[in-house]
């Protein structure tokens, strides 16, 4: 029989502890998670059956609306995205009026950007384009074509409520790698999460991806060339090739990425429309399945909005903020958008409101200014100026079918 175990001797000094049933004896091994059941009539055998473990209840997600538009699904998640941030010569000058007058040293870009502050605040996360490469704190600047601007612009940003920005552009070489690497440190510094350029070609491979309390974010850019210049090496900066695009958006969706943005700075300056390239590429990631909502900049114009196979393809956002061009009205105009996406009963996201909000930039003082209907800054330029940006942009963002298709102006005061 085998030597007999402390705890077999134990139980057999002590006895089992019997309970009598219709059928049998159910002999309790108390602790053990195993029932030994003997029958009536051979109370010398007994056979162990296992206890059918207890249904593990299924999780009841967590609401999670999320902030902007009411939610019609359980979770939700708002983004919001902007244009390129084109720091010029006038707008550093600003900035370091701006902080003169604050009693500071250096500059503040805070005041430029102060009118985004109401609208970021409304979604879970905002998305910014930094154009250009930034110098040391007390430079030396330059502006175009070779740009090297002060690096407070990062960090108003970042006052402001952005929490990531793309840095891929025709202009992030400007100051060859030096220049890239001091970008991200600044980047870095300010807490900014960012995706678009690299230090190593290790982090070339990585995927950004960034948490809203519903949801899960990857965005991944590409652009379309650096003005002739050559990057130092080939994997400094994500260039706007779509099959790459969607390797990497698969790799996000295995990470666990419940939303994909794809993010394009291509087209032609100043146009009011979309050139084939944009809209090859933006097709090409949208048909792949596997992103969520495709958007870029680049033109210094607001480009059209179109929905694609039920996904939402913002061609271009003009500029975030820039200088005033005396020759090119729609360069002074840009395009807030916020995308909220809801999760449906399968647990598949989609987009469930596509908002977008009109600006232009003002002078003496130099500020971004919504020109949305609802006025939530009051006059920009002046009444009729402001009308004339508003029916001009929303003619171009509509021209390919985004008011049928569901986008609409957003109205920062009416939010709830």
């Amino acid at each position: 029989m085998g030597k007999v175990t402390p705890l077999r001797r134990r139980l057999s000094a002590a006895g089992l502890r019997a309970v009598a049933t219709a059928s049998g004896l159910l002999l309790l091994l108390g602790g053990c998670g195993v029932i030994a059941e003997t029958d009536a009539r051979n109370t010398g055998s007994s056979a162990a059956v296992p206890v059918p473990a207890a249904p593990v209840p299924t999780p009841t997600p967590i609401p999670t609306p999320g902030k902007g538009p009411a939610c019609p699904e359980l979770r939700c998640t708002s983004i919001t995205i902007t244009g390129d941030m084109l720091v010029h010569t006038q707008l550093w000058q600003q900035a370091r009026a701006d902080a003169a007058a604050a009693g500071r040293p250096g500059y503040n870009f805070v005041p430029l950007l102060e009118g985004q502050r109401r609208y970021i605040g409304s979604s879970d996360l905002a998305i910014c384009h930094q154009e250009t490469p930034v110098a040391n704190p007390e430079g030396p600047f330059s502006a175009y074509p070779s740009f090297n601007v002060p690096p407070q612009i990062i960090t108003a940003s970042k006052e402001v409520g952005y929490q990531a920005c793309t840095t891929a552009s025709n202009h992030t070489i400007d100051r060859g790698t030096e220049g890239l690497l001091r970008t991200l440190d600044a980047l870095d510094a300010a807490g900014l999460k960012h995706t678009g350029s690299y230090r190593t070609e290790a982090e070339s491979k990585e995927i950004l991806m960034l948490k809203t309390p519903a949801a899960s974010v990857a965005v991944i850019e590409g652009t379309y060339g650096h003005n002739g210049q050559v990057p130092e090496y080939p994997w400094l900066v994500d260039e706007l090739d779509p099959a790459v695009m969607i390797a990497k958006a698969i790799r996000a969706r295995a990470l666990g990425a419940d939303i994909v943005l794809g993010v394009m700075h291509a087209g032609d300056e100043y146009a009011s429309e979309p050139n084939a390239q944009q809209q090859d590429v933006a097709h090409a990631l949208v048909d792949s399945g596997q992103f969520t909502m495709v958007y870029g900049h680049h033109t210094h114009s607001v480009l059209p909005i179109e929905n694609y196979k039920g996904t939402w393809i913002v061609y271009g956002l003009g500029n975030g903020i820039t200088e005033l061009s005396p020759w090119y009205v729609v360069n002074n105009e840009g395009l807030l958008v916020r995308a909220q996406f809801s999760q449906n009963s399968a647990g598949a996201w989609r987009a469930s409101d596509l908002a977008w909000a009109p600006s232009v930039i003002v002078r003496d003082p130099y500020r971004w200014c919504s020109v949305a209907s609802d006025a939530p800054q009051g006059v920009c330029a002046s009444p009729a100026a402001d009308a004339q940006t508003h029916q001009r942009t929303q003619a171009v963002v509509e021209s390919m079918g985004a008011a049928a298709a569901g986008a609409h102006e957003l109205l920062i005061t009416k939010d709830k």
